[in-house]
């Protein structure tokens, strides 16, 4: 049997989103499904309990940081992962391709590898595909992302084309390099930003390798919502039913559905986490900033439609009070209730997959949570 496979469980009538079950070494888990991000190998402020707890699955963790600190090796000596960070769940690491993108300042791309500067040392390093396979066999996770290129937004079409064909044979050597596939299951990633035929391209390369699943990379990088939606439109059909489908760096709640709707089966991002430690809550009712002045007497719930931990015991006033002292305690209120905001949204996406209404659920989310106003404060 394959490390990783994917079970096809329903088909919704309304709108064609898919409910599926995805198998790992670490334990089994519907989707569609977000998975939180733990880039240090832990989920920032949030404890392994917490995240079993509140019904995550799935984390993902980086192999371009954990390679910089503590290193693969200290992790391998560990055990892996898994029992360097006591998660009993699932493990998806990414390749380090997107600090190709986000690093932009600090590397050179070039047909071995991409040469980087040591964001935090200045240390010269190089990363290649061999590299990056080594490194995640030597994380030990369940799920392993190809090393690509993620190119910017917008790019020209010359530039795209290029950075596609490359992202295509950087994968072939990155199969040839995985020395753990009974075990760790590797996906490739579709790149070609918003050009059609090259999504079409780097599609048909990737599926002929055959990978244990397949994720759309390039999107969630400064194009507008519906440049992504148009672009997972006409790329999702190509790629295989029997595989998961994994979209790159996703993670408001809008997103969330819409690319559910467009046949998406797992999802990530640090948006929850990240805008948590601002102050900003996900709500039935839009976002909340919880740092705002007139909520210094406000004894209700972050959410009185949410039932996690933090909103069955903690006021927005306490909550304010917290982060306004930047106590690390009010950061880990608020990441707690974001993190499990996605977690039921993606739950409550299933079941109306389930019952054949995600469009309907679709509309009365986005009505109520305030995404058809004018000029909508979205995240």
């Amino acid at each position: 049997m394959p490390a990783i496979t994917y079970e096809l469980i329903k088909t919704c009538k309304q709108t064609g989103a898919r409910l599926g079950k995805v198998h790992t070494p670490h334990g089994s888990f519907e989707t569609p499904i977000f998975m939180p991000v733990g880039t240090l190998a832990t989920v920032k402020t949030m404890s392994p309990e917490e995240l079993e707890e509140m019904g995550a699955k799935i984390i993902l963790s980086n192999t371009y940081h954990l390679w910089l600190r503590p290193g693969e090796d200290i992790v391998k000596e560990a055990g892996g992962l898994h029992k360097f960070m006591n998660w009993d769940g699932s493990i998806l690491t990414d390749s380090g391709g997107f600090q190709v993108f986000s690093l932009s300042d600090l590397r050179q791309i070039e047909e071995e590898g991409v040469h980087f500067r040591n964001h935090i040392s200045g240390e010269k390093l190089f990363l290649s595909p061999e590299k990056a396979m080594h490194i995640q066999n030597s994380l030990g996770s369940d799920i392993m992302m190809a090393f690509d290129e993620c190119p910017p937004y917008p790019a020209e079409h010359k530039y795209m084309k290029d950075s596609v064909e490359r992202t295509s044979r950087w994968a072939e050597r990155c199969l040839e390099a995985h020395q753990r596939p009974d075990v760790q299951g590797l996906f490739g990633i579709v790149q070609g930003g918003e050009y059609e035929d090259l999504r079409r391209q780097s599609a048909r390369d990737l599926t002929s390798m055959d990978f244990a699943g397949y994720a759309v990379g390039g999107l969630s990088v400064g194009e507008p919502k519906d440049v992504m939606n148009r672009v997972l439109d006409f790329t999702t059909p190509l790629l295989p039913t029997d595989k998961a489908r994994y979209l790159m760096g996703v993670g408001s709640p809008d997103s969330l559905i819409d690319g559910a709707i467009r046949g998406i089966d797992m999802f990530d991002c640090v948006l929850p986490t990240r805008i948590a430690r601002n102050g900003t809550c996900m709500t039935s009712n839009g976002r909340l900033v919880i740092r705002n002045a007139k909520y210094a007497r406000d004894f209700g719930p972050i959410d009185e439609n949410c039932d996690c931990h933090v909103c069955r015991n903690y006021s927005r006033a306490y909550i304010r009070h917290l982060v306004k002292c930047n106590e690390t305690f009010g950061f880990r209120l608020t990441t707690y209730h974001n993190l499990y905001f996605l977690l039921k949204l993606m739950g409550q996406v299933r079941e109306a997959i389930k019952e054949d209404r995600l469009g309907d659920f679709r509309e009365e989310f986005f009505e109520q949570y305030g995404f058809n106003k004018p000029n909508a404060k979205n995240f």
